[in-house]
């Protein structure tokens, strides 16, 4: 890529952005964000910004779906069908720990952007998991600031369950997809039987967390006019890729 991803970047945006510690931010010092739950607020830590690419992120999702990180890279890029994307939106990134391996996946003049809202996470992003092909940006991920069809291929994993609005979320997704590109996302998922998705659901809620049901994600991809939707679940965790049709 000849032409700097952070200006490249700069030019997708339809807000005005400050480049702070090396990542755009279009909130400034002020965020209309809600009151942050407990792991909300831990997501937050410079603490856990530091260990959660190395330690904790593996060790839990590997946990929860029985895959290791790599393999879920593997899954997404084969999934996102990266080697013929041009760009990439990776929403609430965190320390960049799937952007910068699917940057590579991309072709030599792709762009992954990374989003998320967490300064802390972001700076470990830019100091661990920069690199040619790819930015991060600060944002609230309720209001994308970008405009509509802006990218070949969008993904979340492993953050849709800590936020307050995950469907007005997934529908900005999808709004930035332009036709042709790919979605794929990587969330919590509780069985239908109530006998296993009660104490789920109660034991997540008491930390601010949200469990998903099967269809959950499925109907939206499918109302929002998305077409070959796959979804698979693994124990505690649900993948869902869909594509926007060609017009």
């Amino acid at each position: 890529m000849s032409q700097d991803p952070v200006e490249l970047t700069r030019g997708l945006l339809s807000q005005t952005a400050e480049l702070r510690h090396g990542f755009l931010d279009v909130l400034g010092e002020s965020t209309s964000a809600p009151v942050p739950t407990v792991a909300q607020r831990a997501m937050n830590s410079t603490f856990v910004a530091t260990v959660y690419e190395r330690v904790w992120r593996p060790s839990a999702f590997y946990a929860a779906s029985g895959l290791t990180h790599r393999a879920e890279q593997r899954r997404a890029a084969s999934a996102l069908r990266l080697s013929s994307a041009q760009r990439l939106l990776d929403v609430a990134c965190g320390p960049g720990n799937f952007t910068a391996p699917l940057a590579a996946d991309l072709p030599d003049d792709g762009l992954a952007v990374g989003f998320d809202i967490s300064e802390s996470m972001l700076t470990r992003a830019v100091a661990d998991n920069s690199g040619p092909h790819t930015c991060y940006v600060r944002g609230d991920a309720r209001t994308l600031p970008f405009d509509d069809e802006t990218f070949d291929a969008v993904c979340c994993f492993g953050a849709l369950y800590l936020m307050p609005e995950p469907f007005r979320v997934a529908g900005e997704m999808v709004r930035v997809l332009q036709p042709g590109g790919r979605i794929a996302i990587l969330t919590s998922y509780a069985p239908q039987a109530a006998a296993v998705r009660r104490p789920m659901t109660a034991i997540a809620r008491s930390i601010g967390l949200r469990v998903f049901g099967r269809g959950d994600f499925v109907d939206l991809f499918s109302s929002a006019g998305l077409v070959d939707i796959e979804q698979q679940t693994q124990r505690a965790v649900q993948f869902v890729v869909a594509a926007n049709p060609t017009r």
